[in-house]
């Protein structure tokens, strides 16, 4: 009995909260995604928060720098340039300029680059750690490594293998380039997630919406990290990557 009186009170409770505060899903009340990622309709949200990040940091993006794909984003936020190459694992991509899967880029020399743009790949490599030691591994001295990684978004393919935390990222660069060097911030809300999901654009929110940023709600995570004298920690990961690469 009392039981039964305690749940209907708790009934009554949402209830009420719901009546305050309801919540109109419109044109969102569907099972599929308005747009796959969003290009569709401008902007996609991620999209959004990664070039404010590069923008951001332009004076890094400079002298011989690397990109994944193709070279857009050191084209349009990059100064200063020396060289630019193109990083695939795809052979058959025309504009790449080095074939090689980054956990296992054994064909790139060390201390080859001033800065890396690394965005939005580290979830198609299963061995992150791997990935993250050759990142470091290939740029020079005081070079610059500019990655972001998902936290919320849609499941891309087969080789779509992870989702990443702020913590995450701090532990996973931070083994590599020394906790020191390593600055990681989140960036998204509550809204942002929603419309991402959705496959909205950024165009259709005033940048007020996208702008604030709230930690328990984040869409991605920037990390820009810095190759200096590594530390001991830095060391043993170097070591045990070069052990495995002798093997």
């Amino acid at each position: 009995m009392f039981q039964s009186r305690q749940s209907l009170l708790n009934d009554l409770q949402s209830l009420k909260g719901r009546v305050r505060n309801p919540v109109w899903m419109g044109n969102l009340r569907r099972k599929a995604p308005v747009s796959r990622w969003g290009w569709e309709r401008g902007t996609p949200i991620d999209r959004y928060y990664i070039e404010r990040f590069l923008e951001a940091h332009r004076v890094d993006i400079h002298g011989d720098a690397l990109e994944i794909y193709d070279r857009a984003y050191v084209n349009r936020f990059g100064s200063c340039l020396t060289s630019v190459s193109v990083l695939d694992i795809n052979a058959d991509n025309p504009r790449a300029t080095i074939i090689a899967d980054l956990a296992a880029a054994y064909n790139i020399p060390d201390n080859t680059f001033d800065c890396f743009l690394l965005t939005q790949t580290l979830q198609y490599i299963y061995d992150t750690g791997a990935a993250v030691h050759h990142a470091a591994r290939i740029l020079k001295l005081g070079g610059v490594l500019l990655a972001t990684v998902p936290i919320v978004s849609r499941v891309d393919n087969e080789c779509d293998y992870w989702r990443f935390t702020q913590n995450a990222c701090s532990r996973l660069f931070g083994d590599v380039f020394g906790p020191s060097n390593v600055s990681v911030h989140v960036r998204g809300n509550s809204i942002a997630t929603i419309a991402a999901a959705a496959g909205l654009a950024a165009e259709e929110f005033p940048p007020s919406d996208l702008d604030r940023d709230d930690p328990g709600y984040p869409i991605l995570a920037c990390i820009r990290a810095q190759k200096r004298e590594p530390g001991e920690t830095a060391r043993r990961a170097y070591r045990m990557a070069d052990n495995l690469s002798g093997e």
